[in-house]
């Protein structure tokens, strides 16, 4: 009996050794197989995909651009312009603008002989001949010019 089961033992042996075999080979197969199947999910080089979104359309807000209109006070070479509420002058030899005419009261200014004028540039443009056009002492066509006299003062007394 004792061969029989020195052969079972033997049996079991072998049958031990084939199945460690096996496993070790399936084992490093399996790890091989994972290996590689992981590393092509993992990472995948490949072309990319680029998403084209147009930008924005601008907004454009509706304005109106309005030219400049003027009126030119001779006796004081001052122009105004009621779109933007401003007087533009010579000063020095710079032109300015300013929200008040030089050196004069506004309603002294508006009383004055004016006339308005047919360009929608600036001034210093067409001053030349505005000024040669409407001197200093310029009054509008039919109107007679005021003549500034010393009334009820007597010359005597000096």
């Amino acid at each position: 009996m004792q061969s029989k089961s020195k052969h079972i033992d033997q049996s079991l042996k072998d049958i031990s050794m084939h199945q460690i075999k096996f496993s070790r080979l399936g084992f490093v197969l399996g790890a091989a197989l994972l290996t590689v199947l992981t590393g092509c999910v993992g990472y995948v080089e490949g072309p990319r995909a680029h998403v084209y979104a147009p930008p924005p359309s601008p907004v454009y807000a509706q304005t109106e651009v309005m030219a400049d209109d003027y009126v030119y006070y001779p006796s004081y070479q001052v122009y105004y312009t009621p779109n933007r509420r401003q007087y533009v002058y010579l000063q020095g030899s710079s032109w300015v603008s300013r929200p008040a005419p030089p050196s004069v009261p506004i309603d002294v200014l508006f009383a004055s002989p004016s006339v308005s004028l047919d360009f929608h540039d600036a001034p210093s443009v067409h001053h030349a001949t505005v000024v040669q056009s409407y001197p200093k002492n310029w009054t509008p066509p039919g109107q007679v010019k005021e003549k500034h006299e010393n009334r009820g003062h007597s010359q005597e007394g000096r």
